[in-house]
């Protein structure tokens, strides 16, 4: 059974190697790499190779990075310099999804209409112009994108109704860009997540599963809140990445194995139990998937007889 999970999940800045080594253990087979997710850190080439042979002691696979939007570096500033810095970052995290042979793609965010983490309405004024540079951005990165043969995924954001996301669609090639879907966005506020991806499913290229009461973005293992996976497997098992692996991204933080008072410095047995409680739930929703494919195999071959 090939199931991923984020790298970050007690923290996205501290050495990987001892996340990967229990990620491994665990029975997880892919990676969802998602340290220095949003920060303006720069991987160098031998930290690059450096994590590439970790992956590989440790018999798994890169599926997917999580590109940094950044802080300082933003590739949709409106400030020039800002901007060409944000792609830069991204650009360094094609780099580094080619050499650690990256099986996905690059999971991104973008300025949304409907974002809600202290977003003014100042901020609002700007969507627009934001997003003019975001096709600017992307329209720079398209050959980097087609030498590394790797693709974009822009992720659903909380709140939102993929508007964004779907003139982004409309405006680039599938093979160079298309969807992370979030399964905690999309269960968050008012969002009917999985309605707007079922329209959208045959641009899926990443998936970031996790689960909440639809209140709090909390990032927890599967049926912890109110997450509906059994209409999500089966747009799944219909979507572009039917076949692959499912990728969760989960935070250990609002489960019972985390202890508050020790912050990222988690004993190693609550860490361990964590995921192997994380790893027995995401292995319901993969046989919930795996469900949903082979009856959408079997109907698709009760109507080729019929013929």
């Amino acid at each position: 059974m090939n199931i991923g999970i984020n790298t970050d999940f007690l923290s996205d800045s501290h050495e990987p190697e001892y996340y990967l080594k229990l990620i491994a253990e665990s029975g997880f087979t892919h990676l969802h790499w998602c340290h220095q997710w949003n920060s303006d850190f720069i991987y160098s080439k031998s930290e690059t190779a450096y994590y590439k042979n970790v992956i590989k002691k440790y018999g798994l696979t890169l599926q997917d990075i999580h590109a940094s939007v950044g802080q300082e570096k933003c590739y949709f500033s409106l400030e020039e310099y800002r901007r060409k810095a944000g792609m830069e970052l991204i650009l360094n995290r094609i780099e580094m999804f080619a050499e650690l042979e990256g099986t996905g793609a690059l999971a991104l965010h973008v300025p949304t209409y409907r974002h809600v983490y202290g977003v003014t309405e100042e901020y609002f004024k700007k969507i627009p112009a934001f997003v003019a540079q975001v096709r600017r951005t992307l329209d720079e990165l398209m050959p980097y994108l087609e030498k590394y043969n790797c693709a974009i995924a822009i992720e659903n954001m909380p709140n939102e109704a993929f508007e964004v996301i779907e003139e982004l669609m409309n405006n680039y090639p599938a093979e160079r860009l298309g969807i992370t879907y979030d399964s905690g966005h999309g269960n968050y506020g008012f969002c009917r997540g999985t309605e707007y991806l079922d329209q959208w499913k045959h641009r899926l290229k990443v998936l970031h599963l996790n689960d909440n009461d639809g209140t709090l973005d909390r990032h927890q293992p599967p049926f912890y809140g109110t997450v509906n996976w059994e209409k999500l497997a089966k747009i799944l098992a219909e979507s572009a990445l039917t076949g692959l692996p499912l990728s969760f991204e989960l935070s250990m933080k609002h489960t019972p194995f985390y202890n508050p008072a020790h912050g990222i410095h988690q004993p190693e047995t609550d860490i361990r139990n964590f995921l192997a409680d994380a790893f027995e739930r995401c292995s319901n929703v993969d046989k919930l998937y795996r469900e949903s494919l082979a009856s959408r195999a079997e109907t698709a071959n009760s109507v080729r007889n019929t013929r």
